[in-house]
């Protein structure tokens, strides 16, 4: 992530002024047509269950659909925001005044290639489940991801980690799409420029699937070793209306561990609270709201501050919100 607190625009290509934003709405539907679905509630596709509508929502089920929503792009200035498991992203109640573009079910296919110790898993696949399929073909390396509640896609976004390891350690080669310029094209590990929490994805690209070297492994033992990740999982982290970890560690400490140093468990802005099992995660009431989550957030960043001189940076992924919101 940069440094400090941040939103994002999600600009799927540079209007320079031309249309407004219900201007670029309506050329964009016009290329669209019938993909493209209005005003659709972002809420049910985040952890966080929380948040406004996509001016026009696309569920792009094969490269021909995404090539549909590259054409709306170039016709409008639309901006775009790709939309997986949403375990990482906050939409603000206002919404989302682009095009948001969820993967269909074509993209979530898995393939193990025992014998060159390979997997190559679609963008929709869930860690969890990619984690233990390739355990339970005798491949060591990825169980760590089974405590991650995303899908490929976002992991690859945002290098997503844990136990220890993280996407960079795994990643290959990946497939992505450029909404602003063309089709789909391979990136290499190296391309994506990986660091904690950090790719060198925009909001055009679209991750279409990745390719993970793993290493032959012992099935049983990968099985014990998931129990454990699970375990743990349940017994250090909230279950509920949350998106992980809100911050990320800052040198040498641990942002979970700053906060509740101050006695931040329990405390509370509207429909939002802090968790009172681990720190640095929020928990959203069920129809809460997205604006009470940012305006908690704030209020952590600014306690934080005045009582350490540590500044927080954001991790989940903020989408139409002002920066001011932030402190």
């Amino acid at each position: 992530m940069t440094p400090g607190p941040t939103t994002d625009t999600s600009s799927g290509a540079d209007a320079g002024g031309a249309l407004d934003e219900v201007a670029a709405v309506e050329a964009a539907a016009v290329v669209l047509g019938p993909l493209g679905r209005r005003d659709v509630d972002l809420g049910p596709f985040c952890t966080y269950r929380v948040g406004g509508p996509a001016a026009l929502f696309v569920e792009a089920d094969s490269v021909a659909d995404l090539e549909r929503v590259r054409d709306a792009v170039e016709a409008s200035g639309c901006p775009t925001l790709a939309v997986g498991k949403g375990s990482n992203l906050l939409v603000a109640d206002r919404g989302f005044a682009g095009i948001a573009v969820h993967l269909g079910p074509s993209f979530e296919e898995i393939s193990i290639d025992p014998e060159t110790a390979s997997v190559r898993a679609g963008a929709r696949a869930l860690l969890p489940v990619v984690a233990r399929r390739s355990a339970a073909a005798g491949l060591t390396g990825f169980e760590w991801a089974v405590g991650v509640p995303g899908s490929i896609g976002g992991a690859v976004r945002m290098n997503a980690g844990g136990h220890g390891s993280d996407m960079a350690a795994n990643l290959t080669e990946v497939s992505v799409f450029d909404l602003r310029t063309g089709g789909p094209r391979a990136w290499s590990a190296a391309e994506l420029d990986l660091s904690y929490r950090h790719s060198a994805l925009g909001p055009a690209h679209l991750v279409l699937w990745a390719e993970l070297a793993l290493a032959p492994g012992d099935a049983e033992r990968s099985s014990a070793e998931i129990s454990e990740i699970v375990s743990w999982r349940r017994a250090n982290q909230p279950g509920g209306a949350n998106a992980g970890s809100v911050f990320t560690n800052p040198d040498g400490d641990s942002a979970g561990r700053l906060i509740d140093s101050l006695g931040l468990k329990g405390l509370r802005v509207g429909t939002a609270e802090v968790s009172t099992k681990h720190a640095n995660f929020i928990q959203a009431d069920p129809g809460g709201s997205a604006d009470d989550v940012v305006a908690l957030i704030r209020q952590i960043r600014l306690r934080v501050a005045a009582a350490t001189g540590i500044e927080l940076h954001v991790e989940n992924r903020l989408i139409g919100f002002d920066e001011e919101n932030l402190g």
